[in-house]
């Protein structure tokens, strides 16, 4: 998501001279990961814990702390404990700057999982990179922060070499989008309407290219401010624009109460939107009015790999009071990622965190490969992850239903 948006995993991390903590010693009220050995490692946790979307961020850093606990269960990596530290962004850059800089400066973080929202990302990728501390989100799809400004005119240059994603792109989540609409639901008339954020502008942008490629017309397009409930001015326009369907880039607290609103106006047609929308909380907002509306998320339906049933029943017996939400198998996939990278560096030091183990752990994670809850995990040069699969969900009888999975074929 959000550039957007959703599995989250917390684990406790370290850098800098390294001078180790037993375990136990630190006071960490965000987890609580028992067993291990003696050197606590810290993976970050950033996200929205709070305000209108911690449904999402609170399923990340739950599904962090999950991973964290189950590998010290297992005792993954000889001697060392990890723990998590997560912290509140509230999906605002400036506090996702602050938390940047408070998890470099703890010694003991050696990665970080987070955060949910593109802008976000955008404000902590330096402080990270210039601290060699490893960034791995679940939810950013915002092609930019992996490829560069000028990503789509032919020139992609990775900007940051400490940040990774777990999450697919909107290069691909907006075209699939277009691609399932046009084709499969044939719809030929939409009106696009974008948050003006990151994530929301970025993925409309790669949904209208699609959409008018294939033939499709844009009847009309707008900007809302997600803080503002009231859209009776967008929504007239929608109204008379005579479009067979409305495409929102943006997140669900808007994205429910347009969805609404346009019904009411008397326009049945179906809002559709992103990985940002793809929550129960959509749902909520929109109520029985929103039933038809689809929305585009990464990855295949958690519930239905054969590689997520140990994760969702772990998840549930943790007896965690949030649902892991759209990235609790991508959050648990980052944590793990982490955790991996952190295995190498230990093992191929002699059983022991090195001095410079967050440049080590940074090394390590561009070979990281494995069967995780969402597939094959893995990154390529940019630092994006190799597993490209989406799927279409309708809502539909008071949840999500699957309508389609794949890859875009651009």
């Amino acid at each position: 998501m959000r550039q957007r948006s959703l599995l989250i995993l917390t684990a406790v991390l370290t850098t800098g001279a390294l001078s180790l903590t037993a375990c136990g010693s630190r006071d960490d009220k965000s987890g609580d990961s028992a067993g291990g050995g003696g050197t606590t490692v810290v993976i970050g946790v950033d996200a929205p814990l709070t305000g209108d979307l911690s449904a999402l961020g609170l399923g990340i850093k739950n599904s962090v702390d999950l991973a964290a606990k189950q590998a010290n269960e297992k005792k993954y990596v000889d001697g060392v404990t990890f723990k998590i530290e997560a912290l509140d962004d509230q999906a605002q850059p400036s506090s996702g700057q602050q938390n940047a800089t408070k998890l470099v400066a703890d010694k003991n973080v050696l990665g970080v999982v987070g955060p949910l929202n593109s802008s976000v990302a955008e404000s902590m990728q330096k402080v990270f990179d210039d601290a060699k501390l490893v960034q791995v989100s679940p939810a950013n799809t915002n092609p930019a922060l992996t490829q560069g400004q000028d990503w789509n005119g032919g020139t992609k240059k990775r900007p940051y070499a400490s940040y990774f994603r777990t999450a697919t792109t909107d290069a691909i989540q907006g075209p699939f989008a277009a691609q399932y609409l046009f084709n499969d639901a044939k719809k030929k008339k939409v009106f696009v309407v974008d948050d003006k954020k990151t994530y929301g502008a970025g993925l409309a942008a790669t949904f209208k290219a699609e959409f008018t490629k294939l033939g499709g017309k844009v009847a009309g397009e707008d900007h809302v401010n997600p803080d503002t409930k009231d859209f009776s001015a967008v929504v007239t326009k929608i109204k008379n624009s005579g479009a067979d369907v409305v495409y929102y880039g943006g997140e669900y607290p808007a994205a429910g109460p347009l969805s609404k609103q346009i019904k009411a106006s008397g326009a049945k047609i179906p809002l559709v939107g992103g990985d940002g929308i793809y929550s129960a909380e959509f749902i909520k907002l929109s109520g029985k009015e929103g039933a038809g509306d689809l929305a585009t998320s990464v990855g295949a339906p958690v519930e239905t790999l054969p590689s997520a049933k140990e994760f969702v029943e772990n998840y549930k017996k943790a007896g965690y009071k949030e649902a892991f939400e759209a990235y609790g198998g991508y959050s648990y996939d980052s944590a793990w990622s982490i955790i991996e990278a952190v295995k190498k560096v230990v093992d191929d030091n002699g059983g022991k965190l090195p001095e410079d183990a967050r440049a080590k752990v940074l090394e390590a994670m561009k070979g990281v490969s494995f069967e995780g809850v969402t597939g094959k995990v893995s990154f390529d040069e940019y630092g994006d992850a190799t597993n490209k699969q989406l799927t279409v969900y309708r809502y539909e009888g008071g949840a999500w239903k699957p309508v389609k999975s794949g890859t875009y074929s651009g």
